[in-house]
């Protein structure tokens, strides 16, 4: 049986960059690019009329209102989840997109790999932030929403818990992890959930604020925030079309 694939629309003025991105994305199996646009008006069409499961929507169109195209969008299409393309690192504009209905934030400038991580991580429902601005987030958390203290210390962690919740916190993936560690995925993914239900915590935002308290990590690392906590709506199933 053939595999399903995931539809997507670019929106992006560059025809370079457009142009780039959908090569790069069409040359994926399980991707397909239904529809390009190279505006914020084109952009709420092509969602109202495609339904598409994912939007690489560029933050930096002639004329465009981010946050309340990103609202527009979501009006017309609330099942598809936006991927951000931008050129802005600053506290304001991040929030400002996630909060109008970004489920990921990546710059213009990030490697194609990167902007695949991306797209996985926002299709599989997960929120998505450049490693190098995710810890601008994380200090807006914990200066402006005052993150609950865990219930559980740090001190009950085994050796190997604190191991990957340091990595976890700096923004590695469980692969990643395991390779360092000497581990499989399987095992680092239980060692997290371990983590989850020892602190009481639901989301790796959570965990990372957690370790920047503790001291091991600083909020200028690396990291990277899952869940959608935002509002990004729930994934498709592929398999639902």
């Amino acid at each position: 049986m053939a595999e399903v694939r995931r539809r997507i629309v670019i929106v992006e003025d560059q025809t370079l960059m457009r142009e780039g991105l959908r090569m790069l994305l069409s040359a994926q199996i399980h991707l397909e690019v239904v529809g390009e646009g190279v505006d914020g008006r084109e952009a709420v069409h092509l969602a109202g009329q495609l339904q598409p499961e994912l939007m690489v929507l560029s933050l930096t169109l002639p004329g465009f209102d981010g946050p309340e195209s990103l609202r527009a969008v979501r009006r017309v299409s609330p099942g598809t989840r936006i991927l951000a393309l931008a050129l802005d690192r600053s506290e304001e504009a991040i929030c400002s997109a996630l909060q109008a209905g970004a489920c990921g934030y990546v710059m213009k400038d990030s490697s194609g790999e990167e902007l695949f991580l991306a797209i996985e991580s926002v299709l599989a429902g997960e929120k998505y932030l450049t490693p190098a601005i995710a810890a601008t987030v994380v200090t807006h958390l914990l200066g402006h929403r005052r993150l609950r203290p865990a219930p559980a210390a740090t001190g009950d962690l085994s050796d190997r818990e604190r191991e990957v919740l340091k990595l976890v916190a700096e923004g590695y993936r469980s692969k990643t992890i395991a390779e360092a560690l000497g581990l499989s995925p399987k095992t680092v993914e239980k060692h997290r959930a371990n983590l989850m239900k020892k602190l009481g915590l639901t989301s790796i935002q959570a965990l990372t604020a957690l370790a920047i308290r503790k001291g091991l990590v600083t909020p200028v690392q690396d990291s990277r925030l899952e869940g959608s906590a935002l509002g990004c709506p729930e994934p498709k199933s592929p398999q639902s079309r």
